[in-house]
């Protein structure tokens, strides 16, 4: 039986993600503020699934096609044409339960799609709501691991890296690194770690700065806040489903 641990990369933005062997990996898809936040909530608080599109034009079709609830966002604000925006506090259980929610962000799905396109092995969803669910699926698979962050429109940004160094610090004994942007992303991680939203505000994140400017401190401190959605989401068929 081989001992070898399996490989763990960190893809800091999408447009690095062709530089990973993606095919028999399981990849995670990292969407802090806010998009992976709200999937796990959403599906926490008893949504049947997500389905995650990749254009507005198509989250409005299928909405109506399934009746599910339409929601996303376009540069922090809710997209034009959808019901409902990218907050997690948008889908308490007693609005999501039971029902279908399709989902288009800016950067998040854009990913998934992406990762999907490369033949990704397999395709879970990470935020720090869900942090320790990740973390043990992932060393209970044993499988090589790509941390994908979605970023910001292709721009590496601190949220998402502070979450896959969060992923790292916990799974590291588990895996093989020859990766520096995950050394990176553990470093930057083991600076913040205790106080994540002090930390996006001490060093101006820019994504920071974005959504306070829309008023949404709350959505912030929930979106950096580890345990409080304890589910993995799984792609499957088209939907991300609780596993």
């Amino acid at each position: 039986m081989s001992t070898s641990k399996p490989p763990l990369h960190t893809a800091l933005s999408p447009a690095l993600l062709h530089l990973y062997d993606v095919n028999h990996a399981i990849v995670v898809i990292i969407d802090v503020l806010r998009a992976t936040s709200t999937i796990a909530t959403a599906l926490y608080n008893g949504a049947k699934c997500v389905i995650p599109v990749d254009s507005v034009a198509k989250c409005i079709e299928l909405g109506r096609q399934i009746d599910g609830i339409t929601a996303g966002e376009r540069d922090g604000m809710i997209a034009e044409g959808l019901q409902h925006g990218n907050s997690p506090f948008e889908y308490p259980r007693e609005f999501i339960g039971g029902r279908t929610l399709v989902l288009t962000t800016t950067n998040g799905t854009k990913l998934l799609h992406m990762a999907l396109d490369r033949g990704a092995g397999q395709i879970i969803t990470g935020s720090f709501p869900n942090l320790k669910a990740v973390c043990d699926y992932l060393i209970a698979q044993n499988q090589p691991v790509v941390l994908g962050c979605a970023a910001w429109k292709d721009r590496v940004n601190l949220e998402d890296m502070l979450f896959a160094g969060a992923v790292i610090d916990q799974v590291k004994e588990h895996f093989s690194f020859n990766c520096d942007s995950s050394r990176i992303a553990e470093t930057v991680y083991q600076d913040g770690r205790n106080d994540l939203f002090g930390f996006m505000q001490t060093k101006n994140a820019s994504h920071y700065h974005r959504l306070m400017g829309y008023g949404l401190e709350k959505d912030i401190r929930y979106c950096l806040t580890t345990d409080v959605a304890p589910v993995l989401p799984l792609y499957e068929n088209g939907k991300l489903v609780v596993l």
